[in-house]
């Protein structure tokens, strides 16, 4: 037993420090925004393309990804994905032309991001913890994604104003490949096959019909929508108004910071009352403090407190619609059923990012997509209300599945 919650414990530390990496350096990118658009004479649109290919290509290779890491282990997959994150912020530094930076900062980015975020990891732990502890556990680890946004962000805004843009993401490129030895050592343990056990494809014909599962895709379109338009486009929107710079880069370290308690106390709310109600509560809150930020004077202090508000509520999403998929389908084939609920996530931060760019160089400001993203918060709301956590019924087995 004590082997065994050390094997437990080291998956968690592992993947925290993986999820901590990737979701660090990611969380920085919207600071590059501005510099590299105006030095290479390129509206808002072409960043915004690049990253919004970069989200779609993580969600669209997140289900199979995760099928990989449901079948061999996470290890592997970490390994490639870092690997994938390095060159991927290698050549970003190195571009000059829409297609480079769509190719670097969209497809190789986007391929790694998939392999060293949370259907991989948090498939991993699932898999190592109780039922009973599983909802905490998950919420730790996407807390230590939180606590990589925060404590990362000073760090890139520094390499920014020191080394440039293009010095700054090779610099970037170098810590991320940290990960390669980090996910070596993640050696989790695919579920031993019980006569429970179904085919993957069988759990996908399970899922498809599933009207909750759908419900639990829908929902989290609109938390990625509005997460990815407004850490890409708040900095640029507060620079727009007379909010200077290092105000915006303290506003998403506060997002990553309060994103920390935030993400911790949603897992540990998970475990004991009902998740979905949990979400339809998370999302309408999303609206009403996107709306309050609107509304009121804008200024540092207001952009700070809209921060705080965010990040409570940032990443809180991640332990609770992975727990629901946990509850209801169990963790046999999780990384890949979660990586079908994240690749909606991810059609959701390529309309945001893509949308938010798109309709600024269209129109000069950012009206349209934040009202967007207040309407979104009121639809998810609905959605999660008529979700539960009850698992699916399966027939007894007599044998066990391939």
């Amino acid at each position: 037993m004590d082997a065994l919650r050390r094997h437990t414990l080291l998956i968690i530390v592992l993947g925290s420090l993986v999820i901590s990496l990737a979701m660090g350096l990611r969380h920085g990118f919207g600071l590059f925004l501005e510099p590299m658009s105006s030095e290479l004479g390129w509206g808002r649109g072409v960043f915004a393309f690049a990253l919004a290919i970069q989200n779609l290509l993580w969600g669209l290779s997140q289900p199979f990804v995760g099928a990989l890491a449901d079948r061999f282990g996470a290890a592997r997959v970490v390994v490639v994905g870092g690997g994938l994150y390095a060159l991927g912020l290698l050549f970003m530094g190195l571009s000059e032309s829409a297609l480079g930076m769509t190719l670097s900062a969209g497809v190789l980015i986007g391929l790694g991001l998939s392999g060293t975020t949370f259907s991989v990891i948090l498939g991993a732990v699932g898999r190592a913890v109780s039922p009973e502890k599983r909802s905490l556990a998950m919420g730790i680890v996407s807390a230590a994604g939180s606590f990589g946004q925060f404590a990362m962000l000073p760090g890139t805004l520094g390499l920014l104003g020191w080394l440039g843009w293009s010095a700054a993401l090779l610099a970037m490129g170098a810590i991320a490949a940290l990960m390669l030895p980090l996910g070596a050592l993640l050696r989790d343990r695919p579920s031993a096959k019980t006569a429970s056990d179904i085919s993957l494809g069988a759990a996908l014909n399970e899922a498809a019909g599933h009207r909750g599962f759908w419900l639990l895709c829908l929902g989290f379109f609109v938390c990625g929508f509005q997460v990815v338009f407004i850490g890409v486009h708040l900095p640029g929107y507060l620079v727009d108004s007379g909010i200077a710079v290092p105000v915006s880069s303290t506003v998403l370290a506060l997002v990553g910071l309060f994103n920390i308690f935030g993400t911790y106390t949603a897992g540990w709310l998970g475990g004991r009352f009902s998740k979905p109600r949990l979400l339809t509560w998370l999302y309408l809150i999303r609206g009403v403090v996107i709306t309050l930020f609107l509304v009121a004077p804008l200024s540092p202090v207001s952009a700070y407190l809209f921060g705080i508000a965010m990040g409570l509520l940032w990443l809180s999403t991640v332990p609770l619609t992975n727990g629901i998929v946990a509850s209801v389908f169990g963790v046999q084939h999780l990384s890949m059923l979660g990586g079908i609920v994240f690749l909606f996530h991810q059609f959701g931060s390529f309309m945001g990012v893509w949308l938010g760019g798109y309709l600024y160089d269209l129109q000069g400001d950012y009206e349209v997509v934040w009202n967007i993203a207040i309407l979104l918060s009121v639809v998810a709301a609905a959605l999660h209300w008529f979700i539960t956590e009850r698992p699916v019924n399966r027939p007894a087995r007599t044998g066990v599945e391939a």
